[in-house]
């Protein structure tokens, strides 16, 4: 017997709702310096390979776990496993998305208030981008503000629930965002020199590949996909019981992927052309691509449109990440959704202050091998160990214990086209495990070993 619980109105706002979880700064932030601080085209196929052949099933077992239990990520587990740890691998997501958010909204900030300086000029035409960026950052109450800002919205999209909060706000924001990246795409694509960028994203180097290029894609992917999160556990619980799983969670891989791509393209064409080094790490979007923006006609207008862009993707998963503990709270200590979002908000806005100030007042801070900042020891931890290792217990915990047919079954329950067949339980109970587990391990000690 299904739980009495919210539900999204229609298949349509499932798919969005995820969708939009999934697009988001890992698409537009991440993914574009991801590709280029690991040899461009190379890094784009073996993403790919792994999107398809780990992300997928793990979508799918994630959404069979949620919509059967209809409770949060560790309800979950502790209903298909009671009086057993368990429920360890839910609370795992929980807090990984808890980590995420924090320091995701700091970076989201930044957008936001990149919106406002291109907009009017203080990272334009005449104006050094490093200069500008690093004096953002560096400072201290502005990113904090601005994080301050993001998180407000976050909780009030929460706050108002899943229909007419969650539901309400993707259909309005996903159009936009498709707007406008063709729109950005368009411009990017006619610069002079942009085939050289063209070239670099989708011309592969073999020679480039290294144990952290695959740790890489394998981060990629379950950060961008939202998965090891518990997202799709909560966002699967919302399902109604006829909903088609495996054919919804077909549509939302595609998506993400096509935006990721899409995003590539606006990035590289726009590096190249202006003769920016593709290689520039987490300060390409907001120090290559505003001197870019700067040096382009109409480059005020197109440099605010993708800081809107960037805004808009993060919100859409940022309202994911927070549903997630909040759907706990709800479930498990009987909290009224606005109280847990509020209080939430509070705690992770809280929390993400030390990821901010780490470029300021505590940017002493270094952890070798990992990064030189909190933030980036945030990420690393988030990503290198949070992501994959709750990857790899939800799927032995579902090709094991809860079995790996009771996954097929739930996920091909109701109408759809496409239907997931035994090759899941391979998966689930040894490609993608031990895959994790090698790729983890590579990556790890090729990280501390550098």
């Amino acid at each position: 017997m299904l739980k009495q619980r919210e539900n999204w109105a229609s298949k349509l706002g499932f798919i969005l709702a995820a969708a939009g979880s999934a697009v988001g700064l890992g698409n537009i932030w991440r993914f574009p310096y991801v590709v280029g601080t690991n040899g461009g085209a190379v890094f784009v196929l073996i993403y790919l390979v792994v999107v398809f052949l780990i992300g997928y099933p793990m979508m799918v077992t994630e959404s069979a776990i949620g919509k059967h239990t209809r409770s949060n990520p560790v309800g979950a587990f502790r209903a298909l496993a009671p009086n057993s740890p368990w429920w360890l691998a839910g609370a795992l997501g929980v807090f990984t998305g808890f980590v995420i958010l924090s320091y995701y909204s700091v970076v989201a900030g930044w957008s936001l208030s990149y919106i406002f300086k291109t907009l009017f000029g203080t990272v334009g035409p005449g104006v050094d981008t490093a200069d500008a960026f690093v004096g953002h950052i560096t400072s201290v109450w502005p990113p904090i503000i601005w994080h301050a800002v993001f998180m407000l919205l976050t909780v009030g999209i929460i706050a108002a629930g899943i229909v007419k909060g969650i539901q309400r706000w993707v259909q309005i924001l996903w159009p936009v965002m498709a707007v406008l990246i063709v729109l950005l795409i368009i411009r990017a694509v006619t610069l002079p020199g942009a085939g050289a960028g063209i070239a670099f994203f989708l011309a592969p180097d073999f020679s480039q590949v290294t144990g952290v290029t695959f740790l890489n894609a394998v981060s990629q992917a379950f950060f961008t996909l939202s998965l090891g999160m518990g997202v799709f556990i909560t966002y699967g619980s919302y399902l109604k019981e006829d909903d088609n799983i495996s054919g919804s969670a077909g549509s939302v891989v595609g998506m993400d992927t096509l935006i990721a791509l899409l995003a590539g393209f606006v990035v590289f064409p726009a590096v190249f052309a202006m003769g920016l080094d593709p290689s520039a790490g987490a300060g390409l979007t907001f120090i290559t691509l505003p001197a870019v923006f700067a040096e382009m006609p109409a480059g005020v207008l197109f440099g605010t449109l993708f800081f809107i862009l960037l805004a808009v993707a993060a919100l859409t998963s940022a309202i994911s990440l927070l549903e997630v503990v909040a759907a706990w709270l709800i479930d498990e200590k009987g909290w009224t959704r606005g109280k847990a979002a509020a209080v939430l908000g509070v705690v992770i806005f809280v929390v993400g202050i030390p990821s901010s100030l780490g470029f300021s007042v505590w940017s002493g801070f270094s952890m070798p091998g990992v990064g030189t900042d909190l933030l980036d020891t945030y990420d690393w931890f988030a990503n290198s160990i949070f992501l994959p290792l709750g990857g790899l217990l939800t799927a032995v915990f579902a090709g094991y214990v809860w079995g790996a047919k009771k996954v097929q079954d739930e996920a091909n329950f109701g109408s759809g086209n496409l239907k997931v067949g035994n090759w899941l339980a391979v998966m689930i109970r040894i490609v993608i495990p031990v895959a994790i587990l090698v790729v983890m391990i590579w990556g790890i000690v090729e990280t501390f070993a550098g």
